[in-house]
């Protein structure tokens, strides 16, 4: 059972999609495929206007420094994808401002106001809506509020990529919101999205920068249902297969039923003990802190068949994540709860009294 927070499982529908007869990208046939997954996508952002693009979230996330900064950026760090920001400005020489955070402390509001009232030079901020490093979940929607009162010229930049399709994310502020295939949308790596407001839209026909990741160019070329460079045909055929089904279950629903089970998975492990890690924790995935990481975790694959992720850097071997994105069934999370607390037991940890389970059968299903 794959249960990490990225790649997520695959369905079985989705599989079969992308297994059809390979389409070319430059026909009606493909076209209106293209057409159809771009609506789809454009209701899943709340967003005006969006671009697929053959990349990762990396390539994504470069897009938006490289375009959308025009003078200089602010960088949000609290985790090993905040970082990502800094170093994709220095890669292309472009002056910015760091701000950082231990991986389990949120962004306050007032840090980034101090930060934008000190230095008129800041055109541009870049931060995650859940920082996967922790399972931390900034404040975005009410950083990106306060600094449109104050400077609505700002650009604010949201790393959606594993927060879009886990939770209704308020874009009214929001000028570019990023998001990757291979979390909540449930696809192999590969495609990286873009929502775009109108005026983000505006400042990168101002300024376009790059080649393949010019972004004005595809923004035209998409807006035709065709993309400026060769399509990654059978994950946009995917993409669109799991979009038209998310529509179907409803939005709302996807999202109220991945915060239940976010919300009683971290209910079930804190009553074995455990403890989890960041302060604000992301509906994304359950981060728990535990010096006996790795001996949990290479018991789950080994013993239960349950493949979950650990931690980076300083927090290797220090904590363990659990997925929620996608259409992870109810049976499943129980089952990694349920195995967790066997490994305890056999750890010496904590014995087995199936705690767990139970709680989180009474929180999801009350």
């Amino acid at each position: 059972m794959l249960l990490t927070p990225g790649p997520t499982a695959v369905p079985e529908f989705v599989r079969t999609a992308m297994g059809e007869e390979t389409l070319h990208h430059r026909t009606p046939e493909f076209e209106a495929i293209f057409a159809n997954t771009r609506e789809l996508l454009l209701e899943l952002l709340d967003m005006p206007e969006a671009v697929i693009l053959a990349s990762s979230g990396t390539g994504a996330m470069e897009a938006c420094v490289t375009n959308l900064t025009h003078k200089k950026a602010l960088t949000i760090n609290a985790g090993k994808f905040g970082q990502r920001f800094g170093k994709i400005c220095e890669a292309h020489n472009i002056d910015y401002t760091e701000l950082v955070h231990e991986w389990n402390v949120p962004m306050s509001v007032d840090e980034v106001v101090e930060a934008i009232k000190n230095d008129s030079d800041i055109d541009a901020i870049f931060i995650q809506v859940c920082e996967s490093a922790g399972g931390l979940r900034h404040p975005v929607e009410q950083i990106a509020k306060e600094v449109k009162s104050i400077n609505p010229d700002i650009t604010i930049v949201a790393d959606g990529i594993t927060a879009v399709g886990v939770e209704k994310i308020d874009t009214t502020n929001i000028d570019a919101l990023i998001t990757g295939s291979q979390k909540a949308l449930m696809l192999p790596p590969g495609l990286a999205m873009i929502g775009f407001s109108n005026d983000a839209v505006a400042k990168i026909e101002k300024k376009p920068a790059g080649y393949y990741f010019n972004l004005l160019s595809e923004i035209k070329k998409q807006k035709q249902n065709t993309t400026a460079y060769t399509a990654a045909t059978t994950l946009i055929i995917g993409l669109g297969a799991i979009l038209q089904k998310i529509k179907d279950i409803g939005f709302d629903t996807l999202y109220s039923d991945t915060n239940k089970r976010a919300k009683a998975t971290r209910d079930a492990l804190e009553a074995i003990g455990l403890k989890v890690y960041p302060a604000t924790p992301a509906n994304a995935m359950t981060t728990i802190y535990t010096e006996q990481s790795n001996e949990i975790r290479k018991i789950l694959k080994n013993k239960f068949d349950l493949n979950i992720a650990g931690g980076q850097d300083h927090l290797k071997g220090k904590i363990f994540r659990i997925n929620h994105m996608g259409l992870v069934a109810p049976y499943e999370a129980s089952w990694a709860v349920n195995a967790i607390e066997k490994a305890m037991d056999e750890l010496g940890i904590r014995t087995f009294d199936g705690t767990a389970n139970k709680t989180f059968m009474q929180g999801y299903f009350g």
